[in-house]
Formats: C-alpha cells, structure tokens, sequence
C-alpha cells in the first residue's frame, strides 16, 4: 500500500492531479486547507463551478448519488472535482462499504474525475501504524491514494504562526510563537484564529511587533490545559481551585459534554502513562502515538505517579458516571461536573 504524507500531495498539486485521493489522520485543518486549494486547481473558473466542482456531505452521501456527480463530463475544463466530506468511515456497514467501494470502482471508468474523500480525524488512523493499517483503509486503499495528515509537532506549529502572523501584518519572534503554541494547544483552526485575533490587536494599538504579553492578554488558554489543570486539582484534593477552573470554562462557553470529555481523556491518559511507567516501558511508544511532547509528558508522569493507581481508577469511574448521566440528562450542564468535585 503507498500512503503518502501531506507534502507529498502539494508536490501531486504542482504536476497535476488524477483519480481519487483518501485524505485521514489526525491534522484537520490540513485536510481542508488542501481541499480548497485542490478546488482551485481542478476548478478555476467559478462560472463553471456548478459543473465542475461536486460536493458530497456525508449526511447526503448514497452510492447513486457518488456515481451521478462521477458521471457528468467537466464543463469548458479537462477535468472536474468531486469531494466527499465527513463519513464516518469506521461505522459503516459491511454492505455500506461494499456499496461506497463499487462507486470507487468507477474512478477508472471516468477518469476526468479528481476525486477526494476526506475521513474526519478520529477515523481510520487509530492507533495508525503504516506496517499494519486497518481493514478497512487496506480496503480503500484499492481504490484511493491514502495521503497521511499527521498532527504537527510544536515546533513546526511555532514556525507557522510566525508565517501566518507576518501574513497578518505584524511580526512574532519565534520564542513568542512557542508561547502561543503552548498557552493554546496544537489545533491549527484554533491556532489560526488566535493569530488574527492577536494581530488585529496588536494593529489597534498602532504597533507591528507581537509581545507575550499580547499572548496571554488576548489568547484564550487551550481546553487540554484546563483539563489537565482541572484533573491536578480533583487527585491532589484542592476542590476550589478545581471549581474556579470550572467557573473558567463555564465563561469561556464551553458546552459541559465537551468539558468532560477532554477531562476523561486526561485521566484516561494519565492512568495510561502511570501503567507503562510501572511497568517500565512504552512510554516512546505513548509519546509518539499521542504526539504528546516530552515536556508534557514528563508532567502526566509525576501527576500519575504522585496519585497511584486506585485514585486515578477512582477518578476514571467518577467522570465516566457523570458523562453517562450528562448525556441521559444534558439540563444537568456543569453540575454533572461538580458533583465529580464533591465525590472526590
């Protein structure tokens, strides 16, 4: 099976495009940013775009309606597109995918198609090893160019915003750049939209250089860190500070099932960590799965270690009652939440 990265489809992009492209992993922006730009290059002219460029949301999707937006012959162009976005790739029935594969098949039948089916992150890749990919990306691939869409690492985050912040207007010295990086998280959407938000700042008060303190002024810290703060207070017993990051995030709007999600995928993190520590290895092998920077990683190391395994198995129950109640009774909001806090 040849699974290409991302880089290897813009350099695709530059020679030219043909035939159909299976885009996963765990990088979304990537994903979106390279399917504008594939339109673009497929489909230029916007007066013929109703011809030439066929959208397929997943709640649309049937087999039937795959092979009619195939069939049609492109419009004053060579080629036409067609784009299929947000299947839940891994839920699909046998019979589905029998049905989405026999579509495929009539990529070489039509072949002024570029085709792209782009799989949401969580889908297909995980626990992704490219020795040993799923059944079912095996499957896809006999008819698709699987392009890999990696999370990239902070550093190579870090040197993007400086990029996009000079896009923007303004300049970032690359030490401010990491300080983005690590106050927002590695989700290149939120990523981008802190960089403009800093920037238009920084253009408002009549000035061209971006300072830290504009970071952490203007910057809203990253939902993982909360988390991660908020998993420190409930094991070492400080309910007050857990319930003023609690109070944190009810400001910032978060949607309380998405609170507790990222909360039990600490825990669940942080007891996955103190296992491989006790047992004396995979931790490379964590860190590099997880893309979870080592600095990071040594943190989880002394929480987990510092709590043992009965308070971090404690806490795991704890959170996966309240998401269970939460989604039964979602009126119940933050208070699922703060109920984990008192029973703690």
């Amino acid at each position: 099976m040849n699974i290409i990265t991302e880089a290897d489809f813009r350099k695709q992009m530059k020679r030219g495009l043909s035939g159909g492209y299976l885009f996963f992993g765990d990088e979304d922006y990537l994903k979106q940013f390279d399917l504008d730009a594939a339109r673009k290059l497929v489909s230029p002219d916007e007066t013929f775009s109703f011809f030439n460029d066929f959208r397929i949301d997943a709640l649309d999707f049937t087999p039937a309606k795959l092979l009619d937006a195939l069939m049609p012959l492109p419009m004053g162009a060579d080629q036409k597109i067609v784009t299929l976005t947000g299947l839940s790739i891994d839920s699909l029935k046998p019979s589905e995918l029998e049905g989405l594969c026999d579509a495929l098949a009539a990529l070489s039948e039509y072949d002024y198609n570029v085709f792209i089916l782009s799989v949401p992150a969580g889908f297909l890749n995980a626990g992704y090893l490219p020795k040993k990919p799923s059944a079912v990306l095996s499957k896809l691939a006999e008819y698709l160019t699987p392009v890999h869409f990696e999370r990239s690492t902070p550093a190579r985050l870090a040197a993007w915003c400086e990029k996009h912040f000079v896009h923007d207007g303004v300049s970032a010295s690359p030490d401010v750049c990491r300080v983005l990086v690590g106050l927002c998280g590695q989700d290149m959407f939120v990523l981008a939209s802190e960089v403009d938000k800093i920037s238009y700042y920084v253009r408002s008060c009549d000035r061209t250089e971006v300072t830290e303190d504009d970071v952490r002024l203007v910057a809203i810290p990253s939902s993982e860190h909360d988390a991660f703060a908020f998993a420190n207070a409930l094991l070492e017993s400080r309910g007050r500070d857990a319930l003023s990051i609690l109070a944190t995030m009810k400001q910032r709007r978060i949607e309380p099932i998405a609170a507790l999600s990222e909360i039990t995928r600490v825990f669940c993190d942080l007891y996955t960590v103190f296992l491989l520590t006790s047992d004396g290895v995979g931790l490379l092998d964590f860190q590099k799965q997880r893309k979870m920077h080592d600095y990071k990683l040594r943190l989880y190391q002394k929480s987990a270690l510092s709590s043992g395994r009965q308070k971090l198995l404690r806490a795991i129950s704890l959170v996966t009652e309240a998401d269970t109640l939460l989604k039964l009774s979602p009126s119940d909001g933050y208070a699922a939440i703060e109920r984990v806090i008192c029973a703690l």
